[in-house]
């Protein structure tokens, strides 16, 4: 099947040669070479050498940037319209991928005859050199958003893990808690079974809060001893026929409980000796399955209290904050990837800093960039260190670490845009970039490095009065 070929009206329905004469334009037609892209077909790949400036004719186009095998379109482009001349100017490797939506008719010039052209026809140049600051814009603009999404699910998975230990721990003692409350509820009806006085009853009563209180006294010294006790328990137990003795002599030891408070049981109890003291062992049980319980709320309470410090939930964008609390809650929302390093985090704060009025969530996308990095830069091992103090006008924070340091080649190029030393799919350039443009852009501030072999220290500086 035969191609048409394209004509001079067809170029001229593409705004990219709006300000050209015919007479120029014809340049531009005799050197382009049409294509036919079937759908799903690639025009141009990611990472590859520009194939030339594409002139689309006919059909959709759709833009997709690849990363770790998955792609996301990122845009797409209906004809009539003009394709990677800013890359084939610019020079360099193609950052995304084209392929054809549909059946698409193009008309390819190559990269050397369109930088020719171009040079000698300033008003398409022109034109395409305003293209280049709206382009990078929009694709900074989906990186950063891509390394926000990231970020967010790296947290949200590290989080998760930490919500899920206090809430497994919660559910555990909740289900041991309703069997001690089953033993409880079933004493006073062995009691009565067994014939037990109202007298008799309220002795049993008052050796039970006697041991109850002298276990609150017990300390994790005391609770050392209790494996030579619960032994000796365990015989005395076997002896008086109570079934199970190794299930009651664990608690009772652990609570202080000795021969001699035993045999008073016993000698009120009688048969049911072995209910009296399932009844304490239970009471014993529930209680330390209470402390447990108000443990792992507390640290589920304060995971989510830290979480919305962090973003500062519920209040405005400027808000007036202790620069402390910031990076407190930020290394809580750090924490899983601290607890399984050997890493020290130092603090050496200057409390008599005044707060600041600042965009707080913003501040604190800054604390987790350079505590991440510093995290990642020491690996499993080492020493972070926070410092803060005041110079002047300026409220200083000092982040540090004792790593292998910044080679001096790339010192000068960490803050810059897409500039990453991490490994394909682990990090975008953007973060540093990112701090830096809060810091200054944001709030007035400095941000610096200093690094050399065993010391690594980021200072951001930021005026305590803001404008």
């Amino acid at each position: 099947m035969s191609i048409a070929a394209v004509t001079l009206a067809e170029l001229r329905a593409i705004d990219l040669f709006d300000d050209l004469d015919d007479a120029a334009l014809e340049d531009f037609l005799r050197v382009a070479r049409v294509r036919i892209y079937e759908p799903g077909e690639v025009v141009a790949e990611q990472g590859e050498e520009v194939p030339g400036v594409v002139l689309h004719l006919e059909g959709t186009m759709a833009t997709f940037l690849v990363d770790q095998g998955g792609t996301e379109r990122v845009g797409r482009s209906h004809a009539p319209t003009w394709a990677l001349a800013i890359a084939v100017m610019t020079g360099g490797e193609l950052g995304v991928r084209m392929e054809a939506e549909s059946a698409c008719r193009v008309a390819l010039i190559e990269p050397e005859e369109f930088r020719r052209l171009a040079y000698a026809h300033p008003p398409v140049n022109q034109r395409i050199m305003r293209q280049v600051a709206p382009v990078m814009t929009r694709i900074t603009e989906i990186e950063q958003h891509r390394e926000r999404l990231a970020a967010l699910g790296t947290m949200a998975a590290g989080l998760a893990h930490e919500l899920n230990n206090p809430a497994a721990a919660a559910r555990r003692a909740a289900a041991q808690m309703a069997d001690a409350l089953d033993v409880v509820g079933s004493t006073l009806r062995r009691f009565v079974e067994s014939g037990i006085e109202r007298e008799e009853a309220a002795q049993l009563v008052a050796l039970h809060q006697e041991a109850l209180d002298a276990a609150k006294k017990r300390t994790a010294l005391d609770a050392l001893d209790a494996a030579d006790a619960e032994d000796e328990l365990v015989d005395q137990l076997e002896a008086l026929g109570v079934p199970e003795p190794w299930w009651l002599a664990e608690p009772l030891a652990a609570a202080g409980i000795d021969q001699d408070w035993i045999a008073r049981v016993h000698a009120l109890a009688g048969p049911a000796t072995d209910a009296a003291l399932a009844w304490l062992a239970a009471t014993l049980t529930a209680r330390g399955l209470a402390d447990e319980l108000e443990e792992s709320t507390r640290r589920m309470s304060d995971l989510v209290g830290a979480v919305k410090s962090y973003a500062y939930v519920d209040r405005g964008g400027l808000v007036e904050v202790d620069l402390h609390e910031g990076l407190e809650t930020t290394l809580v929302v750090l924490g899983h990837k601290l607890k399984h390093t050997s890493i020290d985090v130092v603090r050496d704060y200057d409390r008599t800093l005044p707060k600041l009025t600042i965009r707080g969530s913003e501040l604190n996308q800054v604390w987790t960039n350079l505590l991440d990095n510093a995290i990642d830069a020491l690996g499993e091992g080492g020493t972070i260190t926070i410092a803060t103090r005041r110079e002047g006008d300026a409220a200083v924070v000092e982040i540090s670490d004792d790593g292998p340091g910044i080679p001096p080649d790339i010192r000068e190029r960490i803050f810059d845009s897409f500039f990453t030393t991490k490994d394909v799919g682990y990090g975008t350039g953007l973060g540093l970039a990112t701090a830096r443009r809060v810091v200054v852009d944001g709030h007035d501030g400095a941000l610096t490095v200093d690094s050399q072999p065993g010391r690594t220290t980021f200072q951001v500086q930021l005026p305590i009065t803001q404008r």
